[in-house]
């Protein structure tokens, strides 16, 4: 299972998700362009003291990220047709969650396999990505067993 975020806008949503990467064992890949300037520098700083512990992938962009066939690709989106808590997730999930700004294109959209909606209430329009990311991945883990186990106390 891997988060992936489609040329995201906001290098502190991309720092949260890679925390939220770090602290669920779960890698998170990176399509490119972003909407900010992407160096592994930046990635370290986004990820503050999370950066060494985050399992980063970047990709050139849609094409060099399809090609790579990293397994079903779950698109969270807005115009979902499957609520969240219908949907059946398997190990091998790569769960994408699109820009800030704009969602995904068209072609990315036609591109999945599945499209996952989360319900919100009425006159709602969306969550912030990463929190989006963290409820969409929390249940995908759940689902699947692969939730890391706590450590004694």
């Amino acid at each position: 299972m891997l988060l992936a975020l489609f040329q995201p806008d906001i290098p502190q949503n991309l720092g949260a998700a890679l925390r939220l990467g770090a602290c669920l064992g779960v890698p998170v890949h990176v399509i490119e362009p972003c909407g900010f300037p992407l160096s592994d520098r930046a990635i370290a700083r986004a990820a503050m003291d999370y950066g060494d512990p985050a399992d980063v992938v970047r990709h050139a962009g849609w094409a060099d990220f399809a090609q790579a066939g990293l397994g079903r690709t779950v698109l969270f989106t807005t115009k979902g047709a499957t609520p969240l808590h219908e949907f059946r997730f398997r190990h091998d999930d790569v769960l994408l969650f699109g820009r800030e700004s704009a969602g995904v294109p068209d072609e990315v959209h036609e591109a999945a396999q599945a499209r996952v909606i989360i319900p919100l209430t009425p006159g709602r329009r969306s969550f912030n990505v990463t929190v989006s990311a963290a409820i969409g991945l929390s249940e995908a883990l759940r689902q699947t067993g692969l939730f890391p186990k706590p450590l004694a106390s």
